[in-house]
């Protein structure tokens, strides 16, 4: 999904990407520790973790999680700061930010998009910034909901913007793969703040921006 704005499965070649990056700093995440249950659990299913196709697959599990929960260990605040002071005070808009979290319900993938939008209160956000704020507060075991939430209250705490709404679209793995297994369905959730909470015109236009014709 590309990313709009408006102010207004793995093989050989996986090795490869996994790598780390020469000088890269040493990830907090427990790799070992990582690798060790993922061998348990290959155990526990009636797998045999030393067969050939299954012998690297703890190593990989555990590079990949140490990048999906990168965001455990950064503070999405740091890409708030820098801000320019400008009169603008209608709406800019940043749609289809794509993200990939995991539920921490079930430890499934949950993939969508981001649409985040506010009313300046005198200080602008580079609009790339808030892709990374997107990045981050993803990059943990997440709800949706926790995850809309959280976005939208980052934006009020550090622009002091006169409104912030933050919707979120996603398909959940953990409903699409198991137990219901509905496939298309898509979840929805928003958190409104200022202006566009108080004020129905308001909400009606940043959701007309969203949702309406280009």
């Amino acid at each position: 999904m590309a990313d709009n704005t408006h102010a207004s499965c793995g093989g050989a070649d996986d090795d490869r990407d996994d790598a780390a990056a020469p000088g890269a700093a040493k990830s907090p995440v427990d790799q070992e520790r990582i690798r060790r249950a993922v061998r348990e659990i290959l155990s526990a299913i009636g797998e045999d973790p030393d067969r050939e196709g299954l012998l690297e697959t703890p190593a990989r599990v555990a590079r990949m999680y140490a990048e999906l929960f990168s965001g455990l260990h950064e503070d999405p605040r740091v890409h708030l700061k820098k801000v320019f002071t400008e009169k603008y005070d209608e709406v800019v808009l940043v749609k289809d930010i794509s993200f990939n979290s995991m539920c921490e319900h079930h430890m499934l993938p949950f993939l969508g998009k981001a649409h985040i939008g506010y009313i300046p209160g005198g200080k602008v956000l580079g609009l790339s910034k808030l892709a990374r704020v997107v990045d981050v507060v993803s990059r943990r075991p997440q709800v949706q909901e926790r995850m809309t939430e959280t976005i939208a209250d980052l934006m009020v705490e550090e622009l002091a913007p006169k409104g912030v709404a933050v919707v979120v679209e996603a398909s959940h793995s953990c409903m699409t793969i198991r137990g219901i297994r509905k496939p298309g369905s898509i979840c929805v959730t928003s958190a409104m703040r200022g202006i566009f909470r108080s004020h129905l015109s308001s909400r009606s236009e940043i959701m007309t921006l969203i949702y309406g014709k280009n």
